[in-house]
Formats: structure tokens, sequence, C-alpha cells
């Protein structure tokens, strides 16, 4: 029997779940922010309602990002001060990959999209796994013939772009669902991310460009 605690708070809001050889127990999604006040409790709300004690866990797994700077540190935070306390290993998987393996036609080449708020989206590409930053013009060059579904949270502009570009696009409005996150953290197997974290060290953040901070004057600007 394995139980996994999934954890993402790496676009918005936060969501928990239990999963136990790949069944859920008990989920839960919450939109919003402050998710660094909230997650450590809902955590205990959802491993109540699962029947389960922290200490029966087998995995934690959590999505790293790409996706909001804040919500990926705070998920991360909260996974990896998890997984040290309860001696378990940590799974950490991008967010493009989860929303990938959410979709279940195979007739369409799958992209998943996540909203940089610069103007930008942070993509993957079927089978092209590695995520990446573009423009709605750049991704549409990349898709030029390619019939695909586009999912992720709030991805309908985006769609309407790569439409106006002329690309075959469909739309899945998705967010991160943590019970995907906890059946593909499980899937390589819990001792294969144990040997993982001993030869790599924990998870680390996955960003695609350097942190955008606001100013005291009010101007935004990039830092690395």
């Amino acid at each position: 029997m394995t139980l996994v605690l999934a954890l993402d708070c790496a676009i918005s809001g936060l969501g928990v779940a239990v999963v136990r050889d790949g069944a859920c127990l008990a989920s839960l999604r919450e939109e919003g922010r402050d998710q660094a006040a909230r997650l450590l409790p809902a955590v205990a709300s959802v491993l109540h309602e699962a029947g389960v004690g922290r200490r029966e866990l087998s995995l934690i797994a959590v999505t790293v990002g790409p996706g909001s700077f804040t919500g990926v540190r705070v998920g991360l935070a909260a996974a990896r001060g998890l997984a040290v306390g309860l001696g378990v290993p940590l799974a950490g998987l991008s967010t493009t990959s989860v929303l990938m393996a959410q979709v279940a036609t195979r007739d369409r080449l799958v992209v998943a999209a996540v909203d940089s708020r610069l103007g930008d989206w942070f993509c993957a590409v079927g089978a092209e796994a590695t995520a990446f930053a573009a423009t709605a013009i750049e991704l549409a060059d990349r898709l030029r013939g390619r019939a695909c579904v586009v999912v992720g949270p709030d991805v309908s502009p985006l769609v309407a772009q790569l439409t106006a570009a002329g690309v075959d696009a469909t739309v899945e409005v998705a967010p991160v669902d943590p019970v995907a996150v906890a059946r593909l953290g499980l899937a390589p197997g819990v001792d294969a991310w144990r040997v993982r974290n001993e030869s790599e060290g924990l998870p680390r953040p996955l960003y695609l460009r350097g942190v955008s901070v606001t100013l005291p004057d009010g101007a935004r600007r990039t830092v690395d």
C-alpha cells in the first residue's frame, strides 16, 4: 500500500490530495491568495477526511513550476519540510507535465500553457516535455500545421490568438488537479524518488525567467 500526499500552489490557489495506490481518498482545491497561511491547515483537513495519519505517508509529491514565484516557493517549502520531517521521498513535478497528464484525448497534440502575466506563456508541447516561455505568436509558429488541444487555467485568450494565427487549436480550461500530481508522482515508484533525492538532492523550483518585482515607485522589473 502506497500513500501519496500531493500539494500544488504553483499557479493560483492551492490543491491538496491523498491518494492510495492511485485511488483518491480525499482532495481539496481552493482559489485565492495567502497560500502560506492556508496550505498546512488544508493538508491537515485532507488527511483527516482521508482517515490517514501523516506517519502513514509513503511519498510527498509537489509541483515545482513554472508558475507564480510565490506559489511555487510556498508549495515546495511545505513539501520539503514535510518530506524531511516524515523521512519520506519527495517527488518534484513540473506544472506543465501535470497539466498534460490531465488530458484524456490523444487525437491531437497536447499543449500545456500557464499565463506568465508578463505578456507570454510558460508552455510545453507534447513529447517536448521541457517547458519554455513563448508569446502567442512564437507558439503559433512552433505549432503551425499541427492540430492541438491547449490545457491550463485561463488559456482561452491564448487559444483565440492561436486560432487567429491559423492554428487548429481547441481549448481545455483546467486548474492543476492535485490527484493528477499524486498519480504522476507515484508512477516511477517510491524507491526511484528516494534514489533521486539521495543523488540529486530534494527538488528545486523551476523558473523560466527571473523574478518580477515591484519597486517602491511602482515600476516593475525582472531580477535573476
